[in-house]
């Protein structure tokens, strides 16, 4: 059986006799432990909690079936036990948000918890015991996996009483589930006392070195000052206790590998720090490949990586959602391809909370969703309250009917991702005051997407002051000098007759 336990002590041992494993030497009444001993047939599993002023160390043991009961000790050093635990409350805090918990609750309930904390992080030794005894070390995506699967289970047995589970560990919930719902937001923000904590070790001193710890300095050569560092640290407080050489590093250095510019990276990792967690030889290469395999263009990895860092993060089974979705909507491999290239969003979009009802709402109007999706997928990030709807019902109170609101969209994607305020009613006044019908917009509904100080006003001016008559088209899509050419030949005519 596979052991997991946390020894105090200035120097590894190696353990045996586990029946009498009842007291340790370098443990003195003074260190205040919690000392709980299972015991089974073959084997003991335990476990230690403790204040104590001395280095730490965790061990993973597998009991040998024998005559002497001989167990084989493994160590892991505590910043990586640090690392772990604080992707665990990572991962925790997701899954309380995904239940409709707020930031404040779920922070809360994080603060209460460290004993499940603990117990999550037995989980995953126990997952993967064969990993931790060979000295592998576990990425953000499988600790995520491993972590996530625990919790689906226990949300399945204990509903919405799990919170109460989460906080009382080991101790059972007492109160009826059906009286314990997931406590609605409070105003009083809770400070997580972990970012704190991480954040101060920006300017921790390193004992060895005499200096700023190694990876905050390396930080700062590639340009990256303190208070950003801060930044991604009360982000994502794990980062702190990353490894320069084993993680943070050979990232980086991929990207630059990559192309991706120096100055980019930096942004990359203020944005998804998690991506410093993540294996390159069994996680990121592997993910990049299978992208590639969608078609995604492997010339412009820099640029995609740069424009949505966390495409790197997603597990398979959440891309293959987005690509089967696209594949319902008729687009071919190539296209979803160009699409993942230009638009690395998309893969972030629920299906079924995003893509799947924008999709039915643009069909409404009579779109091929397949096309608009291709054109520009950014339509299929917008909520339907909140940006696509008001939009429709701006032009339905111009007198536009559904109908002819579909041949806008289909003929100029971005149309619904303009402002209503800022662009759409803006641009709308003024084209009240140009000398045209409402339906030329039907016919170039791109009107919307030009400036209307630095192309609509000057332009109509210009055409204004000839005395010529333009199609909407010619006045703002000709180049300057296609433009001025079009103009004197119509001055020319108008001149001749």
């Amino acid at each position: 059986m596979f052991v997991v336990g946390f020894i105090c002590s200035n120097t590894s041992q190696t353990l045996s006799n586990p029946t009498k494993m009842k007291t340790f030497p370098s443990i003195q009444p003074h260190h205040n432990f919690h000392f709980p001993i299972f015991f089974s047939s073959t084997s003991i599993r335990f476990c230690i909690r403790a204040q104590f002023p001395f280095s730490a160390r965790v061990i993973f043991c597998q009991a040998k079936s024998g005559t002497n009961g001989s167990l084989t000790v493994k160590l892991l050093p505590p910043t990586l036990l640090a690392a772990e635990k604080e992707e665990a409350k990572a991962v925790l805090t997701l899954f309380l948000k995904k239940q409709g918990m707020s930031n404040a609750n779920a922070a809360r309930t994080i603060n209460k918890s460290d004993p499940f904390i603990d117990h999550l992080l037995s989980k995953l030794h126990l997952k993967h015991k064969t990993w931790y005894l060979s000295g592998r070390e576990l990425t953000t995506l499988e600790i995520r996996d491993a972590l996530i699967s625990y919790l689906e289970s226990l949300f399945e047995e204990h509903g919405k009483i799990l919170v109460d589970v989460v906080e009382n560990y080991p101790n059972p919930p007492v109160k009826d589930k059906s009286a314990v719902p997931i406590p609605p937001p409070k105003p009083s923000p809770v400070v997580d006392s972990k970012k704190p904590k991480a954040v101060s070790r920006v300017s921790e001193i390193d004992p060895v070195a005499g200096n700023l710890r190694p990876h905050i300095v390396y930080l700062m050569e590639l340009g990256m000052d303190i208070e950003q560092i801060r930044t991604i640290l009360r982000r994502f407080p794990a980062f702190a206790y990353y490894s320069l050489e084993g993680k943070i590093k050979p990232v980086v250095e991929f990207f630059l590998e990559l192309g991706v510019p120096k100055e980019k990276i930096l942004i990359i990792l203020i944005k998804r720090p998690q991506l410093c967690g993540i294996s390159l030889s069994e996680n990121l290469k592997p993910t990049m490949k299978f992208f590639e395999s969608l078609g995604v263009d492997k010339k412009q990895w820099a640029k995609v990586i740069y424009r949505f860092p966390a495409l790197l993060t997603y597990s398979k089974q959440k891309i293959n959602e987005s690509v089967d979705f696209l594949h319902e909507l008729g687009l071919s491999e190539e296209s979803i391809g160009k699409i993942i290239t230009r638009c690395p969003n998309i893969v972030s979009y629920s299906v079924e909370d995003n893509l799947r009802p924008t999709a039915t709402y643009f069909r409404s109007l009579g779109v091929d969703v397949g096309i608009l999706l291709f054109k520009c997928p950014q339509n299929f990030g917008l909520s339907i309250e909140a940006n696509i709807k008001p939009v429709t019902e701006f032009f339905l109170e111009r007198g536009y009917t559904l109908e002819e609101i579909g041949m806008m969209i289909s003929r100029y994607g971005a149309l619904y991702t303009f402002s209503l305020t800022e662009n759409l009613m803006p641009k709308w006044d003024f084209f009240m005051t140009m000398d045209y019908p409402n339906s030329e917009l039907i016919k170039f509904p791109q009107f919307f997407g030009y400036s209307l100080e630095q192309r609509i006003k000057p332009r109509y001016a210009r055409v204004k002051s000839s005395g010529v008559r333009l199609l909407l088209n010619q006045v703002l899509s000709l180049s300057s000098s296609n433009f001025e050419e079009v103009l004197k030949k119509k001055m020319k005519k108008l001149q001749v007759g």
